[in-house]
């Protein structure tokens, strides 16, 4: 992957964007950009959930690890999941069934979200979406920040004290620096996207033509080389890490891309941390499942499998 041909940059930086600048900084939040094919077919789905008894984790759309307990959350189109530290259930958070179509984690207990409400959303008079919406009580209540009715991103992420989304109906790639005003950078068709833990301007993107990337914070993006990827994650520590569209697990070093390993199926979301990977993807069986990898992506332990009832 080579940077913008655009800008000049001195030998270092040519060698940094080479290898798309792997920075030790750190954010509060890892994101996890996220996939599912569905998603594709109608770019903005504004269908209200409807769950029929207790519907489980069996259409993830992001994960996050939460700060403050360590638990692993789990966003789907059915509400949002906590599989706790020491524990391999998933325990539905609160009462709602709200699908949460982005997520990211931007603190201990402090969560940003957007989707669709669930039932009772629609009847409590929420719009059909739901633009940036808050919890800061670890996902069990959520709360509108901005451009409620008008914007369902299907990318979040909270880095270097920004949001960035991904609008699913018209493409805009948009950033705020107060989760209330937003700058419409570029017009982009993405699956995902990624932002560099060390460089606010730097993002890394994946759509149906391939990698994309951008050196001014959205504003400008160019085709990258790599592998087909659906998902992409970025962690200070671990680095830069996706998930091709058949469950190969691909990492990025001073080299390039380079498959580390593989999923049990199609990845549905993906997260690298800096003790662990994390994906949903389906199995053999089109079952939905949680898994670990603690060894640079090489195997795979399955956290949790989806029991809907």
């Amino acid at each position: 992957m080579t940077p913008h041909a655009r800008r000049h940059p001195s030998p270092k930086s040519r060698a940094r964007g080479k290898r798309i600048a792997l920075a030790a900084a750190g954010c509060v939040a890892v994101v996890a950009a996220v996939w599912a094919g569905t998603r594709l077919a109608g770019r903005d789905d504004a269908s209200i959930p409807a769950a029929t008894g207790e519907p489980g984790v069996s259409h993830v759309h992001g994960l996050g690890l939460n700060p403050g307990d360590g638990a692993l959350i789990v966003a789907t189109h059915y509400g949002s999941f906590r599989i706790p530290p020491d524990g391999d259930e998933a325990e539905r958070i609160g009462d709602s069934f709200q699908d949460t179509m982005g997520f990211t984690v931007a603190g201990p207990d402090n969560f940003l979200g957007s989707g669709h409400p669930d039932a009772q959303g629609v009847r409590d008079g929420q719009p059909g979406r739901l633009g940036l919406i808050e919890s800061i009580d670890g996902g069990v209540t959520w709360a509108s920040l901005s451009l409620s009715g008008e914007v369902d991103f299907h990318g979040l992420a909270f880095a270097h004290d920004q949001v960035y989304g991904l609008d699913s109906g018209t493409g805009r790639f948009m950033v705020s620096t107060d989760r209330t005003d937003w700058e419409t950078r570029a017009t982009v068709d993405l699956f995902g996207f990624a932002v560099d833990p060390g460089d606010a301007e730097r993002i890394v993107g994946v759509g149906a033509d391939g990698l994309v990337e951008s050196i001014d914070g959205g504003r400008r993006w160019a085709a990258a080389e790599g592998p087909p990827l659906v998902t992409v994650s970025w962690d200070a520590t671990a680095g830069l890490w996706g998930a091709d569209p058949g469950g190969a697990v691909w990492r990025y070093d001073q080299s390039g891309w380079e498959r580390a390993g593989a999923l049990a199926g199609p990845p549905q979301a993906f997260l690298a941390t800096s003790d662990a990977l994390y994906a949903a993807a389906h199995d053999d069986a089109d079952v939905t499942g949680i898994y670990r990898s603690i060894d640079d992506g090489r195997t795979w332990d399955l956290r949790y499998r989806d029991t809907p009832g």
